[in-house]
């Protein structure tokens, strides 16, 4: 670069192209960084929070420190940890909130695999069940090792390595390793059998320039109902070398997670059989009756239940971050990755036999990916401007396929099976996905008002081969050159602050098991020209303000939601037959966000959060030949309302934070004739700061209730696809919610 390069006109250019949209989207802003002090009390007592709504940016953000995430249970997804947020719906089936195949995570109305997800900035997929390409964050890292969470509601920064992010980021970013030499420990116990132990060794600051750490967990837990177990094993390790006012950092992080399924439910399942219903296991002679058509105590049909269900992944992902000060202003960052899983889902299947003597089979869902990457970003600052710019490419090569296996009785099945006696399909995918972005940031008026301007281009590339099946093949290719972002904060007062932001993103195609590619070959032929990549255009405009002992923001947003893929269910979620996807046209959504902390004194402060959230079809669409009426209907699995209110006490020894969340009604019928009610659920979590005893410090005793009030509710919907219409309730895809759990966790330092 020279400093002939045109950076006043590359805002006008980018601003004058964003008033001709209907709607606009956010700025970039830099990314977050885990705080290395947060590190040095990181499993002692927490303390308050402090700055959560992302002052200075121009677009709506909050970040989660490591207080917040010491005082919810131990193995807690972060994800759920972020459902205090404004804006954020989560849901799931298991008190830990990491049942992959319960857990569903929104905001503002954009579903799980509408966001993008980072790891130190690291991609992560759009973290989906069955993900093509990425993983789930509570198989990335411990959480006892993520440092800070920043959430971007409405879109991300420019620089976000992601081909999912229509609706918002959240970027995950790992517990710095700390100067001090030491191992820090943590031993939960509590209800279903459940014990997590967590033990980090972290060298210290070797020679003024090297620190690392290594992560052991190992966590065991039975279902809350039904047979079986969910249970997980980590390795996380990080170092960082420092040298001059360069930095070189590597992470290398390992899981083996094997958990039990839960038994899908309807509405009228819930009513006939009631909440704790679950799978037959370990009565196999029960299952093996029923598929003969043999019902007894309340079951009427095959799919009230299966002998069991589980799912099964392996996954390594590491990566190597090189980060230069080049010159004076002058700094380049690059990181390279490489991320490699396997899995497999099984099901109990009765609709297809072993043999003649056996009803019953194991059908499974097979994965692999395998994924190479690099992102670089280059930071120019020049007078009044700091000019960014980047790049992120990757390789993924991901194959999916569907078989059965021979079963002869119970047995454990948890484990990597081969040699199925049947192949319904089998797929190869390779994405070949690549991005580039460009911003210019400029602080005017003594930094009271900070504009940012720019754009990226994405490109995602899906060559399908079919190994097996009927299932479709073909090259399929999503992109879009110019993809702006423009944004402003204009400081009031020094404790004041107005901010507006805008975009517009674009949402790839995706491969695997619930993109395009699987339908059959003459539907995907049908529709394959007129297939457009999902895109949306997000606008916010809020207030951010602080005082002594109160700080908070509000917010409204508008976003309008193009070329919608729906993928509707066909039939029964374990018949697994070809989905039909439509284009739904457009969406388009609107809402209202406001956040506060007001810190009472030096022991209490209070957190509230509320969001009127209303999205909405805008659109009716063809199912064949059948019209189906959605314009005007509410988006499914998107809550009008959501409220959060939490209290929190530290005062000595003693620490305790109380909250509760408001969840709206949801549907999960596109006509909205059929959803689930509107319920609070509350959580405690309570400890004492021990003192030092002999060879071990910092020892804390903590106790967490999760669904205090024990709440009979449905937590997850949609886990088998949203139908058009369900007018009697028997659509098997809602998940019903964990009672009220116990435990109790000892933590330290030696």
């Amino acid at each position: 670069m020279s400093q002939r390069f045109p950076l006043k006109p590359l805002c006008l250019v980018v601003l004058q192209a964003l008033a001709c949209q209907a709607y606009a989207g956010t700025a970039d802003v830099a990314d977050a960084a885990a705080d290395d002090s947060a590190a040095v009390g990181a499993m002692a007592g927490p303390v308050q929070t402090v700055e959560i709504t992302g002052r200075g940016q121009s677009r709506q953000v909050q970040n989660i420190n490591k207080a917040d995430l010491a005082e919810v249970l131990p193995g807690t997804s972060p994800l759920k940890v972020l459902d205090k947020l404004p804006g954020v719906n989560f849901q799931s089936a298991d008190p830990f909130g990491a049942y992959e195949w319960s857990t569903s995570f929104s905001i503002r109305g954009f579903n799980q695999s509408q966001l993008g997800y980072t790891l130190d900035g690291v991609p992560l997929g759009d973290m989906s069940y069955g993900n093509n390409n990425g993983l789930h964050i509570s198989r990335a890292i411990s959480s006892e090792n993520i440092g800070s969470v920043s959430v971007s509601q409405g879109a991300g920064s420019l620089g976000t390595a992601s081909s999912s992010n229509l609706g918002g980021t959240v970027q995950f970013f790992t517990l710095a390793p700390t100067d001090e030499r030491g191992l820090t420990f943590a031993q939960t116990v509590g209800s279903d059998s459940t014990s997590r132990t967590f033990a980090r060794v972290d060298t210290g600051l070797i020679n003024g320039v090297f620190k690392a750490f290594l992560s052991g967990t190992r966590q065991r837990t039975d279902k809350w109902k039904g047979d079986g177990g969910q249970d997980q094993d980590q390795w996380n390790s990080r170092f960082v070398f420092n040298f001059g006012d360069n930095s070189l950092t590597g992470f290398l992080n390992y899981s083996d997670r094997k958990e039990i399924d839960y038994q899908d439910m309807s509405l009228e399942m819930v009513r006939r059989l009631g909440y704790n219903w679950d799978n037959y296991q370990p009565d196999w002679q029960r299952a093996v009756n029923a598929a003969k058509g043999v019902f007894t105590g309340g079951v009427t049909s095959l799919d009230d239940a299966y002998y069991s269900a589980g799912g099964l992944r392996k996954d390594t992902i590491g990566g190597l971050t090189l980060d230069l000060h080049l010159t004076q202003g002058v700094d380049l960052k690059t990181t390279i990755y490489h991320h490699d899983n396997k899995g497999q889902g099984h099901w109990y299947t009765p609709y297809v036999a072993t043999n003649a003597a056996n009803p019953i089979s194991l059908r499974t869902t097979e994965y692999t990916i395998n994924r190479d990457g690099v992102t670089s970003d280059l930071s120019w600052e020049i007078g009044d401007h700091t000019v960014t710019a980047g790049l992120w490419g990757e390789r993924n090569n991901h194959t999916a396929s569907r078989n059965y296996y021979g079963v002869t009785g119970p047995a454990d099945t948890m484990f990597y099976l081969t040699n199925p006696f049947a192949t319904d399909w089998k797929q190869n995918f390779i994405t070949t996905t690549s991005q580039y972005y460009l911003q210019d940031a400029l602080a005017l008026m003594d930094n009271k008002l900070k504009i940012n301007a720019g754009f990226k281009a994405l490109d995602v590339d899906i060559k399908a081969t079919n190994i097996v099946g009927t299932r479709a093949a073909g090259d399929l290719d999503a992109n879009k050159k110019f993809l702006p972002q423009a944004g402003f904060n204009y400081a009031l007062t020094s404790d004041d602050e107005v901010f507006g932001s805008a975009s517009k993103n674009m949402r790839a195609h995706q491969p695997g098991v619930s993109g395009p590619f699987s339908q059959t070959q003459a539907a995907y032929n049908a529709g394959v020209a007129s297939l457009k990549p999902e895109t949306s255009t997000n606008v916010d405009l809020g207030y951010r303000f602080k005082r002594a002992s109160l700080q908070g923001s509000v917010a409204v947003y508008s976003a309008r939601f193009d070329d919608r893929q729906l993928s509707v269910a066909t039939c029964a979620g374990i018949v697994g037959c070809p989905s039909t996807f439509v284009n739904v046209g457009k969406v388009d959504t609107k809402g209202a966000e406001a956040v506060a902390v007001w810190k009472f004194n030096r022991e209490f402060s209070w957190f509230n959060s509320y969001t009127y959230n209303d999205s909405k079809y805008k659109s009716n669409y063809m199912d064949g030949t059948t019209l189906v009426a959605v314009s005007g209907k509410t988006v499914v699995n998107a809550p009008r309302q959501l409220f959060n209110t939490e209290v929190s006490y530290e005062g000595g020894p003693v620490f305790a934070r109380l909250g509760a969340k408001y969840t709206g009604k949801r549907y999960y019928t596109y006509l909205n004739d059929q959803g689930v009610d509107a319920f609070w659920l509350a959580n405690l979590s309570a400890g004492y700061k021990l003192k030092s005893l002999g060879w071990a410090k910092e020892l804390s005793l903590q106790l967490n209730v999760t669904n205090l009030f024990d709440k009979q509710y449905i937590s997850t919907i949609g886990t088998n696809g949203f139908q058009a219409s369900d007018p009697n309730g028997t659509a098997q895809t809602l998940l019903t919610g964990a009672p009220r759990q116990f435990f109790l966790t000892l933590n330290g330092k030696l």
